[in-house]
């Protein structure tokens, strides 16, 4: 089983898809319950702390906004357990929507600089292009199988 973040980190779709193929899914859904399971976190649906932005700065510049840095506290440490990654481009808003830019720009850099296998594969716009996807994604899955393996 490999560690696999996804992007967009909210796609439950892609959360489900690498959880079938025995792998498991690293997306904000895990860093989120974290934090609402946690007792002491009184500003729900936020669920961050003042210390928070403080920690995102293991991640990103003091210079970046500070809503980055929370982000980032919340997704760093994802990222930093990752084994592989799986970056789907220009997704549509229902495939999982992650609302900020900047830190989609610090998230797909921290992946793609990390030196673990990433997937990169466009959002698919056509029934022939959705079969297409799903194979790449089968294909990268049950490769990190081969790959863990031997």
């Amino acid at each position: 089983m490999v560690k696999v973040f996804i992007y967009p980190a909210t796609s439950l779709i892609l959360s489900d898809m690498v959880a079938r193929f025995g792998h498991e899914p690293l997306g904000s859904a895990i860093g989120i319950r974290e934090r609402i399971q946690t007792p002491g976190f009184e500003s729900p649906p936020l669920q961050i702390t003042p210390e928070e932005p403080k920690k995102g700065l293991k991640w990103a510049a003091v210079e970046v906004p500070s809503g980055v840095r929370g982000r980032m506290a919340v997704y760093g440490p994802l990222i930093e357990e990752a084994e592989a990654a799986i970056i789907i481009k220009d997704p549509d808003y229902a495939f999982g929507c992650m609302g900020c830019a900047r830190t989609n720009e610090l998230i797909q850099f921290h992946l793609r600089n990390k030196g673990i296998p990433v997937l990169d594969v466009a959002y698919p716009t056509s029934d022939e292009e959705g079969v297409g996807f799903v194979a790449a994604l089968k294909e990268f899955l049950t490769g990190l199988e081969t790959e863990g393996s031997a």
